[in-house]
């Protein structure tokens, strides 16, 4: 089956250092990733939003994915959410919540904001590597990205 494009370009937004390298140690074991880039929380993720659309560089364009954590400083992950999915050319892109709240107003908001997906983190390594493996072959594998 396998995506069709070349070089999908993942930002992952979030603040744990450690969440973050857990997640990369799963995508970077898919062949057709260009970049993951972090930022470590909403303003770092809307600031290089902002720098993709202003590059010449291929490399630099929009990204394919994001993955955006709820809670992080500075700007939270609904406030950005709702920033990402009003704007013009943002609002495409597919954003998955991956957050440690279980709650369910933070799921029915983060999805009335227009999230494409909401994944609670387990707690546990195995879990959480079995959960970053599930979402690396749904949304890198089967699902069909805008390019």
């Amino acid at each position: 089956m396998g995506n069709l494009y070349k070089h999908l370009n993942i930002v992952i937004a979030e603040d744990d250092e450690d969440d973050y390298l857990l997640i990369v140690e799963t995508l970077k074991k898919v062949e057709n990733i260009g970049f993951i880039h972090w930022a470590k929380d909403g303003e770092e993720l809307l600031k290089f939003l902002e720098s993709c659309e202003e590059s010449e560089n291929p490399s630099e364009k929009k990204p394919s994915l994001i993955i955006l954590d709820l809670n992080m400083p500075k700007k939270d992950g609904r406030e950005t959410l709702s920033e990402i999915k009003n704007h013009p050319t943002r609002k495409t892109i597919p954003v998955i919540i991956l957050t440690t709240s279980q709650a369910e107003t933070d799921i029915t908001q983060a999805y009335n904001l227009g999230a494409n997906s909401y994944i609670q983190k387990p707690f546990k390594y195995q879990d959480f590597k079995a959960t970053m493996q599930a979402l690396q072959n749904y949304w890198l594998n089967i699902v069909k990205l805008p390019s």
